[in-house]
């Protein structure tokens, strides 16, 4: 399984009918103070996996870490890779994690990490930066 698409949004869904909105794209956050506060991002995450991997079990983390090294969040679970539409080569999955209140110490140079089995498979940039 691989991450088709990770981006940081304002807002995102996903309708009834499997099609993923998604609004305010964004990578970098300023602010005048710091730690600084974000109420609310959203990571919008696609997988996708060759129909092969139907029923298999995953395990999903995804890691905030800042420039340092040091983690700032992690959430982990578990995933269970769902049966494709007929005649499809592939399985795609949307998810939307929603991050409310994010305390972000000093400016700099933050990832999210998503990995998948414990293997790495996207980085999402977010730069915090102080502004006057």
């Amino acid at each position: 399984m691989e991450v088709s698409l990770a981006v940081l949004a304002d807002y995102s869904n996903v309708s009834k009918e499997g099609k993923l909105n998604i609004l305010g794209i964004f990578d970098i956050i300023r602010a005048r103070n710091f730690p600084a506060i974000h109420h609310n991002m959203q990571l919008v995450i696609t997988f996708e996996a060759p129909r092969t991997e139907v029923n298999t079990e995953k395990s999903i983390q995804v890691k905030l870490i800042d420039s340092d090294g040091k983690l700032i969040l992690e959430i982990g679970s578990q995933f269970i890779v769902p049966k494709n539409a007929p005649g499809e080569m592939t399985v795609k999955s949307n998810h939307v994690l929603n991050l409310n209140d994010l305390l972000f110490e000093k400016p700099g140079d933050y990832a999210f990490s998503i990995l998948i089995n414990s293997e790495e498979k996207k980085s999402v940039p977010l730069k915090l930066v102080q502004i006057e």
